[in-house]
């Protein structure tokens, strides 16, 4: 589609497709980076398949207890000094909850998914 073409498009009237919170299996992991005004990070992103839809689904934050409280948090990667995953990061706790050492030992893992506060899947890592 042309560039003059999306200009003349009108507003739509159809809902885009939601998934409701169910159980999903990962069927990969990668790395990517973000990018940021004044940082660059990366992001573990935990491609999944829901029961739902056909299609594998992206997923790149988690709930976690944190001090009593439920908090949903990206899985970014950052390292300690010694090089290892970072102990208190959201994707230690995922790892921890879903008793491996290793980001890549995610694949073949269930996990339950919860809604964000904008409706977005988000992993529940916390019993």
């Amino acid at each position: 589609m042309e560039t003059n073409e999306k200009l003349t498009k009108g507003i739509g009237t159809k809902e885009p497709e939601t998934l409701k919170p169910a159980r999903v299996t990962v069927k990969d992991v990668k790395i990517e980076p973000v990018k940021f005004a004044k940082d660059d990070g990366e992001k573990v992103i935990l491609v999944c398949k829901h029961p739902d839809r056909e299609e594998t689904l992206n997923i790149s934050k988690a709930q976690v207890m944190r001090k009593d409280t439920r908090k949903i948090i990206g899985l970014w990667y950052n390292e300690d000094a010694d090089g290892l995953i970072l102990k208190n990061s959201a994707l230690a706790d995922v790892l921890r909850f879903a008793n491996v050492n290793q980001t890549q030992d995610l694949v073949g893992k269930e996990f339950d998914t919860v809604e964000d506060a904008n409706g977005y899947l988000c992993l529940k890592a916390y019993n």
